[in-house]
């Protein structure tokens, strides 16, 4: 949220020994308002007595009981302090009951003798201005901006809305200078305008984006939240009810699971991923964070959408029969969705860099792999999905073991390093390749599997790699895949008339590919 430098400045309420001394202090704040206060000191002096009681804790006693013993305790009080109190208690307090029970005690005092504070009838009330929204193209989050105003004092409510987690406020501010700060939402925009979007919105929709985003807040038990969220939240249910009641939004239909297979086969048939039992059920996996997070928008693609997904991977939400296919399943997701979503190349290169730190961070055992290692830097954002899919199955892992030595952090990249990657899936030769004489058809055997391994990290042929996809729909494991491939290249091997050196003829080797399958 930004800019929170510009939020009002917290009032010194002490933090209270007791339930009594809160509320002794809070009559005490109170006793203390002028009786020509600023145009909006008493709403923001009562929000923040409402947000100080939500966290206090009282042992077997819920929120709303505490607010209903401060209204009682004032009650007694036959005091400007009480009254004014009341008076703000009466528009501010977030329930109906509160409220009620804020109306009829502020009566009692008054019928005592004390008089209504002259600013009473104005709290709460504001003048609506412009408001505006401001985010990421992905959809991922806003800043809610809405101008209010009393007189001639204009104050801007911020609220920060998380749509990875349905709309739900995660912060609230009020700022002193809501030009400015409408001023830097569109400078962000003139400089970053192909990640950044900047639109006015109607009063209405803002009412509906604000009041639902912080019942969705509310409604969770233990709510990550902003240090000001408390503090500005009574305030900001004040003034939301001076926002037009938005139309009923039409009920959201939950998708059937027919439309949930119908996307995975779309995804799958528009990809170049292989289709495997693996890779269907990460995509459905997908299909249904969406359905549960977002259900208006499943198919929605943002960085920040993809890292929660990860994150409930990684918490065991989901259990997986193949976690090595997340990678390249979740960076094809991406660039499938981003160009169902319409993203320029831009913000799908963005999206792609970071899913991939996401990836590398959330499911990687070196929390450095990031899949740089599989790319070199010149590819297009749609090129590096699939470089880095075909390179994966080519070499899956950067460690292996040779006889007793532990070999780490290899370099996929180093032809001479992916050979003893290639050696360390074959323990069967290691013992074979320690002797003197190295059997020649065990030789034969590594020799061709590591150069079907550099056919495929170099895609010279493309040929090797469609074979390779097509075998894979067919369930095929990788050890089979390259089985298969290694007996095509072994049936083109001729012996060199010049040099006895076994050789093939490229496009016959070509044509013996596209047979395959």
């Amino acid at each position: 949220m930004s800019p929170v430098s510009r939020a009002r400045k917290k009032s010194s309420l002490p933090t209270a020994p007791s339930v009594n001394g809160l509320f002794k202090d809070v009559l005490r704040d109170f006793s203390a308002v002028a009786a020509e206060p600023g145009p909006f000191d008493v709403d923001l002096l009562g929000s923040e007595v409402v947000g100080q009681w939500r966290e206090v804790v009282v042992d077997g006693e819920p929120d709303s009981e505490l607010g209903l013993e401060l209204i009682a305790f004032a009650q007694r009080k036959i005091t400007p302090g009480a009254a004014a109190l009341l008076a703000a208690l009466k528009v501010l307090a977030e329930t109906e009951q509160e409220r009620s029970a804020a109306a009829e005690a502020l009566a009692v005092v008054l019928g005592r003798g004390i008089p209504e504070p002259e600013w009473a009838a104005e709290i709460g009330k504001v003048a609506v201005g412009e408001c505006w929204r401001t985010g990421d193209v992905y959809g991922d989050e806003s800043s809610l901006l809405c101008v209010f105003s009393r007189g001639d004092v204009s104050l801007g409510l911020l609220a920060l809305l998380d749509f990875t987690e349905g709309g739900r406020v995660r912060d609230l501010v009020v700022i002193e200078e809501p030009h400015e700060v409408l001023a830097e939402m569109r400078s962000q925009v003139e400089e970053d305008g192909e990640l950044v979007v900047l639109d006015k919105i109607e009063p209405a929709d803002a009412h509906r984006l604000l009041v639902s985003g912080l019942a969705a807040t509310d409604a969770l038990e233990e709510p990550e939240v902003g240090e000001d969220y408390l503090r500005f939240h009574a305030v900001a249910l004040a003034w939301a009810r001076s926002l037009p009641e938005p139309a009923a939004a039409e009920p959201v239909a939950e998708w059937s699971d027919a439309q949930r297979a119908e996307a995975v086969e779309q995804f799958l048939a528009e990809t170049t991923l292989p289709d495997s039992d693996a890779a269907r059920e990460i995509a459905g996996l997908l299909v249904a964070h969406g359905c549960r997070t977002e259900p208006a928008h499943p198919l929605r693609v943002g960085p920040e959408k993809l890292a929660r997904f990860l994150e409930a991977l990684l918490d065991g939400e989901y259990e997986l029969e193949d976690e090595d296919t997340v990678g390249p399943v979740v960076l094809a997701w991406s660039g499938w969705a981003a160009a169902r979503a319409g993203l320029s190349e831009v913000a799908t290169a963005a999206l792609l860099e970071e899913v991939t730190e996401y990836l590398g961070e959330y499911l990687s055992e070196d929390e450095d792999d990031d899949f740089s290692e599989y790319l070199d830097g010149t590819e297009s954002a749609d090129e590096a999905l699939e470089v880095v899919a075909r390179r994966q199955f080519a070499v899956p892992d950067t460690s292996t073991v040779i006889g007793d030595e532990e070999l780490t952090d290899l370099d996929p990249g180093d032809p001479e390093q992916r050979r003893l990657l290639v050696i360390g899936d074959h323990p069967e030769y290691h013992e074979s390749l320690a002797s003197e004489e190295f059997d020649g058809a065990d030789g034969l055997r590594l020799a061709l599997e590591t150069s079907i391994v550099d056919q495929l990290w170099d895609d010279e042929p493309a040929e090797v790699w469609t074979a390779a996809q097509r075998l894979l729909a067919q369930e095929l494991s990788r050890a089979e895949v390259l089985a298969r491939l290694v007996t095509v290249l072994e049936g083109q091997l001729t012996e060199s008339e010049e040099d006895d050196q076994l050789d093939y003829d490229p496009d016959a080797y070509r044509a013996a590919l596209i047979q395959v399958g």
